[in-house]
């Protein structure tokens, strides 16, 4: 007895973990500074985990009541109607669902290359292909409709990221009005935004009024800090949304990350105080960085360090642990989550060090 073929996928490479590391190395996972999952280094909303610990008695009752409440809650935010919002086991869970809902066997998505790997998995794993559209060095990985488009066959998904991770990039409101004017009628569109609340462009919500082909992604897992819980969305058109009844997990998003939303989703203060830590830790690997590094609309910054598996792992063994970005095709940069002002400079300090240590003039006779 053997599972179907699976030879066409892949597996998920996530950024190593604290405690995975300090075991490796020996070391404690206290004496680590994580800056490889672009989590929030302010963890989550004091509120969010206050709920947590009220919900936690009630875990033994399905969570119908509060995922409605979190979808209506979200759907307030942004002045759509409840069945406009999927809530899902993080954005993750919503690009499964839209590939649920969207994709025949056989049928193609296109996404960028690099980018989240989750896009052609997800497709893959509902019987689709994949095929990808290139955001480039050479470019300063910039981002465009044309760009997009100049690669676009007809597939039914097409993905793009804005702020793109690892990169950074943000993809103009302006771009996604002509992408999603320019693909065929029975291509949706995904933007994913799960590093909006980074930078300051709108979310592409408000153009569901006027495109049937768009839907975007968000999640709670970067700036609201709740990474752990796996707590997402899609927010889709109204003319489709009842789709979703159709194609969810049955209780899905689980009690305590709903709770942990609902009430995360109202703190204004740790919201701004994540953001602004983020902006100015941008800054500050920009500023003081010894390598090359790209402008970012996220919580992170790509640099460009040589050999980057050579140096993410000379940084770990100095205690700090950045993501090795060759799984994204980019085996000469690393990327560098922004953390407390400490961890930053931290961070800073022990890069320069390492790039230093790793020249090759630093070897010669």
């Amino acid at each position: 007895m053997q599972p179907r073929d699976l030879s066409d996928h892949e597996a998920y490479v996530p950024g190593w973990g604290a405690e995975e590391v300090a075991r490796d190395l020996g070391m404690d996972p206290e004496d680590l500074t994580k800056l490889s999952s672009n989590e929030n280094p302010h963890g989550p909303s004091p509120d969010a985990v206050a709920a947590v610990e009220a919900a936690a008695p009630d875990v033994n009752v399905y969570p119908k009541a509060s995922h409605t409440d979190l979808a209506a809650r979200i759907a307030g935010k942004w002045g759509v109607a409840d069945e406009q919002v999927w809530v899902s086991a993080g954005a993750d869970g919503a690009i499964d669902y839209l590939s649920r809902a969207f994709l025949e066997a056989g049928d193609e998505v296109l996404a960028p290359e690099p980018g989240f790997s989750y896009y052609p998995m997800s497709a893959r794993y509902h019987h689709g292909k994949a095929s990808t559209y290139r955001i480039s060095k050479d470019d300063d990985f910039a981002q465009s409709a044309e760009a997009v488009l100049s690669a676009y066959d007809g597939e039914r998904i097409v993905y793009v990221t804005t702020p793109h991770n690892p990169t950074g990039s943000v993809l103009s409101r302006e771009e996604i009005h002509t992408l999603a004017q320019g693909v065929h009628d029975h291509t949706l569109v995904v933007v994913d935004e799960a590093y909006a609340e980074y930078h300051d462009a709108p979310s592409a919500i408000d153009l569901l009024d006027e495109y049937e082909n768009l839907a975007v992604l968000r999640t709670f897992s970067k700036a609201y800090g709740l990474a752990g819980l796996r707590i997402g969305y899609a927010v889709v058109p109204e003319a489709w949304a009842d789709a979703y009844a159709r194609v969810n997990t049955p209780f899905a998003a689980n009690e305590l990350a709903c709770r942990a939303a609902l009430a995360a989703i109202d703190d204004d203060d740790h919201l701004e105080r994540s953001v602004e830590t983020a902006q100015w830790a941008r800054e500050y690997y920009h500023d003081n960085l010894d390598v090359p590094t790209w402008n970012s609309g996220g919580n992170f910054v790509l640099c460009e360090v040589g050999d980057a598996s050579a140096v993410a792992e000379a940084t770990q063994e100095r205690g700090v642990i950045v993501r090795d970005t060759s799984s994204f095709g980019l085996p000469e940069c690393v990327r560098v989550s922004c953390g407390t002002r400490e961890e930053t400079e931290r961070a800073v300090e022990v890069i320069n060090e390492v790039v230093a240590d790793l020249r090759p003039e630093a070897t010669d006779p």
